[in-house]
């Protein structure tokens, strides 16, 4: 008999937040932004801009859709299957996979819809590359993941 209680509920929870304010914000983006381009938050350090990106981070093997949208597929599977099938993860390790997933999910379902990542995150102040929040989920899904490592349970040796 189960207890009704969800596996890994911090697992879904991070996916399914990241994966609703991602797709939510870039459809936001092409519904506003298309046709403004820019829009300064605060101008010259933080502006929405629309961009599409046909290659993975920084636009690295730009144009090379086919194969990436693959990629982005198999890793959202395998963190499905993952989350799905893991035992005893930590609250660390449940949230980092989870926004992990988010974000493989995201820029995947831009590549198999529209054949690119739709991106519009543009911090000026330091010329970094136009991202979205698809990006930040996997970003802090790594951070988790290291604190996990750095800061969780000692294992038990034997």
């Amino acid at each position: 008999m189960t207890s009704g209680k969800i596996e890994n509920s911090l697992y879904w929870t991070a996916a399914i937040l990241g994966l609703t304010l991602d797709q939510a914000s870039k459809y936001l983006v092409v519904q506003y932004l298309k046709g403004v381009h820019s829009v300064p938050l605060i101008d010259g350090v933080l502006h929405f801009t629309y961009a599409t990106n046909t290659g993975a981070a920084f636009s690295l093997f730009s144009g090379q859709i086919d194969w990436l949208k693959w990629i982005s597929m198999l890793v959202s599977v395998g963190l499905v299957i993952f989350g799905l099938f893991s035992k005893n993860l930590s609250r660390w390790e449940q949230a980092g996979y989870g926004f992990i997933l988010a974000g493989a999910a995201g820029n995947g379902i831009d590549r198999f819809v529209a054949g690119y990542v739709v991106d519009f995150i543009d911090i000026r102040i330091i010329r970094f590359a136009i991202f979205n929040i698809a990006d930040i989920s996997i970003n802090v899904g790594l951070v988790c993941l290291a604190i996990a490592v750095l800061f969780g349970r000692p294992t038990r040796k034997v």
